[in-house]
């Protein structure tokens, strides 16, 4: 992991390329910043580039326009102008520093210095600059923190969290993703200190941040370190606990699931519909995510020993996602015991599972009627009940059979 990055296949980019050089890039006023950088140097893809000039917004625009690209001041008061090239948008931001800070919004003034810029951001790992030819501008001591997997608040840790509370989540999900070893003292001692300022960010900033967490390859160091800090009480008070997590990563690995992180999030959650009803109001969770927590909640916990007609009847009644949630739950636990018996037999659910349709009940509240039942609640309430006795015929009752009922 070193610099520069000549071979740096982002920096090649034809359409990159092209802005920052109309940006004047060769002659280092605008580099690229922040997570491509990060990723490049630690050999991991990067999508798309953030760019940082010393250009004010108007010059940024001018410069832009003349080469040909379109220009939208998407946060032109905090210095940041989309440029569309070839229809592909980059943020190109001014240099900034700091002036007024409430721990969510910042009042910011421009300035042409490097340090000062990367001294308004939030870890040295995220305030590295790359030029159009793979110098890598480092004034923070980021690369050395990147190779050591040091998640190192930028000067004092207080004063950066200060300027945006957020950035408590954003220290235990960088140690998540980039962390090694004990993460930063000064960090954690900061976090714990500052915790409180969590309940001033909104519901969405929480969630977003939270759900990005969950979806590190192993996230259970740092919600531990989350937990010893009272940051996760804090953060997600409807948890009981991570102990389960660690076997439901370890599965996730064994199985190749890909990490999810609401499945992962059951894994710390109590399955009580008051209490994810209450979590997903105060977070603000969307509809599907709140319906997937209750459907797991809602769902009984499977038998390795079930058989197929049993775990069908569960599936109509609670839904498919509900059940496989629950069964790779069950496959977490056997495989931290090394039941591999009991292993197998939820695999093999689970493949009855995926490939099941739902069957369809061949009688309506119009054949009820039909068959001289009046109109009203009546209909509902028997049409509920031939459903249960079609259920637990394992689906096979005909209409024929039901209507004589």
């Amino acid at each position: 992991m070193s610099a520069p990055l000549r071979d740096w296949p982002l920096i090649k980019e034809p359409r990159l390329r092209a802005l920052m050089r109309a940006l004047d890039g060769d002659q280092g006023s605008t580099r690229i910043v922040g997570g491509a950088v990060r990723n490049a140097l630690m050999g991991q893809p990067a999508s798309d580039a953030d760019l940082a000039t010393l250009f004010p917004p108007p010059e940024v625009i001018r410069r832009a326009q003349a080469a040909g690209f379109k220009t939208v001041p998407t946060g032109i008061e905090h210095g940041t102008v989309t440029v569309i090239v070839d229809g592909q948008p980059f943020e190109v931001t001014t240099l900034r520093r700091d002036v007024e800070t409430d721990g969510r919004r910042a009042v910011v003034s421009f300035t042409k210095d490097w340090r000062e810029d990367a001294g308004r951001r939030d870890f040295t790992m995220n305030a590295l600059y790359c030029d159009v030819g793979g110098e890598v501008l480092d004034v923070v001591g980021g690369v050395e923190d990147l190779k050591a997997g040091r998640v190192r608040f930028i000067g004092e840790a207080e004063d950066r969290i200060r300027e945006d509370y957020l950035r408590i989540l954003r220290f235990f999900r960088f140690t998540a993703w980039y962390g090694k070893g004990r993460p930063d003292a000064e960090g954690i001692k900061a976090c714990a200190k500052l915790k409180a300022g969590i309940a001033t960010l909104s519901a969405e900033r929480v969630w977003a941040e939270l759900k990005r967490l969950l979806k590190a390859p192993d996230p259970t160091r740092a919600l531990l370190w989350m937990r010893t800090t009272e940051v996760l009480q804090k953060t997600l008070p409807e948890s009981w606990g991570i102990d389960a997590l660690p076997r439901t990563v370890a599965a996730g690995a064994a199985e190749g699931w890909p990490p999810d992180p609401l499945f992962r999030l059951q894994s710390i959650l109590p399955p009580h519909r008051a209490r994810i009803d209450g979590m997903a109001e105060r977070l603000r969770l969307s509809r599907a995510e709140a319906a997937r927590l209750l459907a797991w909640a809602d769902t009984p916990e499977p038998d390795p020993d079930m058989s197929e007609a049993e775990i069908a009847r569960t599936l109509y009644r609670h839904g498919r996602e509900g059940v496989i949630d629950r069964l790779r739950h069950a496959l977490a636990r056997e495989l931290d015991k090394d039941n591999a018996e009991a292993a197998a037999k939820l695999r093999r659910l689970e493949g009855y599972v995926q490939s099941w349709t739902k069957p369809i009940l061949p009688v309506t509240g119009k054949d009820l009627v039909a068959a001289g039942i009046s109109p009203g609640p009546d209909v509902g309430a028997r049409l509920r009940a031939l459903e249960e006795r079609w259920i637990d015929s394992g689906f096979s009752l005909s209409r024929e059979a039901l209507l004589e009922m």
